[in-house]
């Protein structure tokens, strides 16, 4: 681009960052929805607003061959925002990419299997950091995000703040993540974060942040690995063990969209498919269905 194109180019872009922040995308979705007006634009290296649909075409091509379904639906999505709130233009994203829709069911841990995970941690950080998301049903970055103020103690329960669509809620504590919370906390005793950054209990101490996501994630991995599970596991995964639990200790699936912060009962009903006990017990309602009907099964054969 010439000096012209890239002056453009930077007014365009910071339109873009300023529509995203006026209707309050969270600053995630700001990053990776900036991103992928960056990438179109370094590709062509030309000012995305004058870009036809055949190079939109060529792009995502390109795209899908090179990056991962999810990356490609999120360049969609940037792109479409900054077609519709920056140009002002509608483009038909379904003729030109439409990512497949998968139906996958996630692995998920046995409660021996987050027990394996928990005593198999070396460091205390991690052990209590583990048993938080998976007792209380957290969110990885809303288990980072943890405040000393957040804990009630009283009640037994935890405010989680600005969870996922930016709604607060609260869940249960139970008494041993109390218990542990409060032993992980007297290592550091930071005024404020639960979980704050720094390699030394000093550094934890005086820290304003809170622990890293992407060397949670990495540490995660490597605490899977040791532990020999051989699951797919995540983070994240310790959530979705924590609903599935839920669902065979029967409780109410009403109940548990409410402690998870599910937006749908949709989501909420997903985890009656990750176990065994509810398989069983739909096969023995059917069984008990049928069998309270009077039948007469003579007929000729």
């Amino acid at each position: 681009m010439n000096k012209a194109q890239q002056k453009r180019y930077q007014s365009l872009y910071q339109q873009h960052v300023s529509a995203l922040q006026r209707q309050g995308k969270a600053s995630t979705t700001i990053d990776v929805y900036s991103r992928a007006v960056r990438r179109i634009t370094e590709y062509f290296d030309q000012c995305p607003d004058r870009l036809t649909i055949d190079q939109l075409k060529d792009y995502f091509t390109a795209l899908v061959k090179s990056h991962s379904w999810s990356t490609v639906r999120v360049d969609r999505n940037g792109l479409q925002f900054f077609y519709k709130y920056v140009l002002n233009k509608e483009w038909a994203w379904v003729d030109i990419v439409k990512p497949p829709v998968k139906k996958v069911l996630p692995d998920i841990l046995t409660l021996r299997e987050v027990e394996r995970l928990i005593n198999g941690t070396r460091e205390l950080r991690y052990q209590t950091f583990i048993l938080a998301v998976y007792s209380m049903g957290l969110r990885l970055g809303e288990t980072l995000n943890l405040k000393v103020g957040d804990i009630d103690q009283d009640r037994m329960k935890v405010h989680v703040r600005q969870g996922k669509g930016r709604k607060d809620r609260f869940v249960t504590l139970p008494m041993t993540t109390l218990l542990a919370l409060r032993v992980y906390w007297t290592t550091h005793r930071n005024a404020h974060l639960l979980f704050p950054n720094g390699k030394t209990s000093k550094d934890r101490h005086s820290a304003k942040t809170p622990m890293d996501r992407g060397g949670m994630q990495k540490s995660m991995r490597v605490i899977v690995r040791d532990c020999g599970i051989k699951k797919s596991i995540t983070v994240h995964s310790l959530r979705h063990s924590y609903g599935a639990h839920l669902v065979e200790a029967g409780v109410n699936l009403r109940a548990i969209q409410h402690e998870m912060g599910h937006e749908s009962p949709k989501t909420t009903a997903l985890y009656t498919q990750l176990t065994e006990v509810t398989q069983q017990n739909t096969g023995k309602l059917i069984n008990r269905l049928v069998d309270r009907m009077n039948l007469s099964l003579d007929g000729e054969v």
